[in-house]
């Protein structure tokens, strides 16, 4: 029987992103996909903060919805830190209220602009997990993550990383894969590993913008439609970004296994030896991976947050009730039966699962739609690996530590 077969979604953790200030940022950078979302919700101004009743009822209603004892929280942005600690606070006291006992923890993601002593203090103390965006060395980052005046804002960036390092506070990296850091794969590797980032996660950037304006203001496109457009000028290229991970996996496999994290490289093992990924992004559906806005409203996906992906308001409707809607359902299950008969028949289906659809914006040689961007670059890189990825799934096997993989390519080297 196939995994897909005998997946039940009820196993899985309910995972919802919230945006308590919107898509309000401090920063303006190039790329983001985010930051025009507040054209949505124009009727508010820009006053998108997450009110106390939308706090209490969406912490309530998602430890509700979680059918295994531990509960992850994700703070997500535009700028967390643009809310203040009490918000925070109020946060940690309504999982108490809520908790009954179960195990809570909580992450956050921020561009690190505006950490402090005092944060980095609050973080250690609540055991917060810290998502940092950070694109590589100085001149990988500000060619995009840039102030509102224009201002590359790495040197602020470091500032805070350093914090969190003097208070012991953990963090991981949130790399985003452009059209100029992709040139530099060793270098940006290795920058992280000389500030002590251990897990490390890789976000290749696939957009594509409207030709002519579109009533609900956004530029971006969302993955189905259909109108004139243009790729964005920062996607990444597709057999660069198959490069850029071949690289990195060559100097990982050789001295790093075991001590250096990189999700890409954690995912398509899982899906070596038939388990869970780990993340949507790999698996054969989706949908169990979800975003509320600061007002209530949820939707599908990070990057579905259009209005035909809305799937109600915490205020009428229950996150299980979202969750598990024949709407959510067919949404997650989409993901595999939208794929193309190219990719059905490929050697490397059960590594990628066709990645996330919003990237599947290309049409096959036959005409059929829905074949991803990045598909020549995964083929590159699950190409590369394989004999790896067998060797550390049969290391697993015989219960040998994966690590094992780096004297063998060593020798095979």
């Amino acid at each position: 029987m196939s995994k897909t077969a005998i997946f039940n979604p009820l196993s899985m953790p309910t995972y919802v992103m919230a945006k308590p200030i919107g898509s309000l940022c401090n920063l303006n950078c190039s790329y983001c996909y985010y930051l025009e979302k507040e054209n949505l919700y124009k009727e508010g101004g820009k006053n998108l903060r997450m009110s106390d009743e939308i706090l209490e009822k969406y912490i309530e209603s998602y430890i509700q919805a979680q059918p295994v004892p531990q509960v992850l929280f994700t703070w997500h942005g535009g700028e967390t830190l643009m809310r203040d600690k009490q918000f925070y606070y109020k946060a940690l006291a309504y999982q108490k209220k809520y908790g009954r006992g179960r195990q809570i923890d909580n992450s956050l993601q921020t561009n690190g602009v505006l950490l402090t002593d005092d944060w980095c203090k609050f973080f250690k103390d609540h055991n917060f997990l810290i998502g940092i965006s950070l694109d590589g060395p100085e001149h990988c980052h500000d060619v995009y993550r840039k102030t509102r005046n224009g201002q590359g804002t790495f040197k602020e960036v470091m500032r805070g990383v350093e914090l969190l390092q003097k208070h012991g506070v953990e963090f991981n990296i949130l790399a985003v894969i452009n059209d100029y850091n992709v040139n530099y794969p060793l270098e940006v590797y290795h920058f992280f590993k000389e500030i002590g980032a251990h897990y490390i996660q890789f976000s290749p950037i696939v957009e594509r913008m409207h030709k002519n304006d579109v009533p609900s203001g956004l530029k971006l496109m969302g993955p189905e439609e259909k109108d004139e457009h243009v790729i964005a000028p920062w996607t990444v290229d597709a057999r660069k970004f198959g490069q850029f991970y071949i690289d990195i996996f060559n100097e990982w496999v050789l001295n790093d296994v075991g001590q250096y994290y990189v999700q890409i490289f954690d995912a398509t093992l899982a899906n070596t030896v038939g388990e869970q990924p780990g993340s949507c992004i790999y698996a054969p559906t989706c949908g169990h991976a979800s975003v509320m806005e600061f007002n209530g409203d949820l939707y599908a996906c990070d990057h579905f947050v259009f209005p035909e992906y809305k799937l109600g308001n915490i205020r009428h409707q229950t996150i299980f009730e979202m969750m598990f809607s024949e709407e959510q359902l067919r949404f997650g299950s989409d993901k595999r039966d939208k794929l193309p008969s190219q990719c059905l028949q490929c050697e490397f289906l059960n590594l990628c699962n066709g990645e996330c659809p919003k990237n599947r914006i290309l049409t096959t040689s036959t005409g059929e739609p829905g074949l991803n961007w990045l598909c020549a670059g995964f083929k590159m890189f699950y190409r590369h690996t394989k004999p790896y990825m067998e060797f550390m799934a049969n290391e697993l096997f015989f219960k040998r530590p994966p690590a094992n993989v780096m004297a063998w390519a060593r020798n095979r080297k």
